[in-house]
């Protein structure tokens, strides 16, 4: 058996409770292990601790346009990871046109988050129509194609040889966040017997270790009769998760996970009250995020910790620096100027470095790195 060493000690001004009441004058600090779950240590600084003047070398927190990207052509695996590392892929797609092939992953369960458009996914479990904000959880190596009826941008984010489970509620019970009733399921239904029914030949695009396959079949392998068993294809909206939330204590991001994986969890910001309590901090607390990397991809609404950030855009705050809020971010919550939210946002937190992609210029904004220092000092 092993257990952190672990003993109070406190040293100076500090409060009594972190993210409130902070000793007037001072930045709070949270310097944490095991993202927000192991030992942590909470600093009260006399400067905001990202109020670097210059930065050099390549660990800088990093933001980039996606909206800049070409469409990478008509299937998703023309998508090259933006982002990956041993246990996540994330890619970005778009299509205007349905798909006229199947496509199958052999390297992992994925994630398709739906930023933009509708449509029906065909699967080997049947049909199910998917709309802007849906999450959309593909076990490992389920044939699939889309059928779109508006233009679909998806993030896609695979779980390289590892799969998506439900995060643990604990205290608040299994009903808390979102209740299982709301997840949906594909249906075999007359459209989905319909176009098994179709004669002509079809191809699968089959990724797997890293290289594609292409088997062809004399027929339409999306052919199911029935089936039964606890594994499928799943949707959940983000308008069917109700966060939790705490008038008197800034929660953690880690309150807001939706999916592990192995070596990365899934997190979704939704609209929300913002704490009331006097002394509670208003916006996300400064930490150490020293064990994982950070993305975000912002999904709709005003990112009210964020400066010059619109839909579409993705951050990512490598492990090894401090960050948190912009400074107008920062002092518009200390006036409590906003009672709620109103972003939506998808965060990916991965146990190991990400490598990042050779993007084409313009997509990635350079001078974000300076987006916290407090202009004209």
């Amino acid at each position: 058996m092993r257990h952190w060493f672990q003993f109070p000690i406190r040293e100076g001004d500090t409060s009594r409770q972190a993210h409130c009441d902070m000793p007037a004058g001072t930045f709070e600090r949270e310097i944490g292990k095991e993202g927000f779950f192991g030992p942590a240590t909470h600093m009260y600084h006399e400067h905001a601790p990202t109020g670097w003047s210059a930065w050099e070398g390549p660990l800088r927190p990093r933001a980039f346009d996606t909206n800049r990207l070409t469409p990478p052509g008509q299937s998703p695996w023309d998508a090259a990871p933006l982002l990956h590392n041993a246990n996540v892929k994330v890619r970005l797609w778009k299509s205007e046109h349905s798909m006229d092939h199947l496509v199958r992953n052999g390297d992992g369960d994925e994630c398709l988050f739906v930023h933009q458009g509708r449509g029906w996914l065909y699967c080997d479990y049947g049909r199910l129509a998917f709309h802007d904000g849906d999450y959309l959880i593909l076990p490992r190596s389920t044939t699939w194609r889309l059928e779109i009826e508006e233009p679909v941008t998806l993030l896609m984010i695979e779980a390289s040889n590892g799969s998506y489970l439900n995060a643990e509620r604990g205290l608040v019970g299994a009903h808390a966040i979102f209740d299982p009733a709301v997840l949906e399921y594909p249906r075999i239904d007359d459209a989905f017997r319909a176009q098994a029914a179709r004669p002509g030949e079809w191809q699968v695009l089959l990724k797997a270790r890293e290289q594609m396959n292409r088997i062809t079949f004399p027929f339409n392998p999306l052919d199911a009769r029935g089936w039964k068993g606890d594994l499928t294809v799943f949707r959940l909206n983000w308008r069917d998760i109700r966060p939790l939330m705490s008038h008197r204590y800034h929660l953690p991001p880690s309150a807001h996970t939706t999916f592990v994986a192995d070596g990365f969890v899934i997190c979704t910001f939704v609209p929300r009250p913002i704490e009331s309590d006097p002394g509670a901090l208003k916006v996300p607390f400064y930490h150490n995020n020293d064990d994982y990397d950070e993305v975000i991809f912002y999904h709709k609404g005003n990112f009210f910790s964020r400066d010059n950030i619109e839909a579409g855009m993705i951050t990512l705050h490598p492990c090894g620096f401090t960050h948190g809020p912009h400074p107008k971010a920062f002092a518009a919550g200390a006036k409590h100027a906003r009672t709620e939210t109103d972003e939506v946002a998808v965060m990916i937190d991965t146990r190991l470095p990400l490598d990042v992609a050779e993007l084409p210029e313009g997509v990635e904004n350079p001078d974000y790195v300076n987006s916290w220092q407090v202009k004209g000092c």
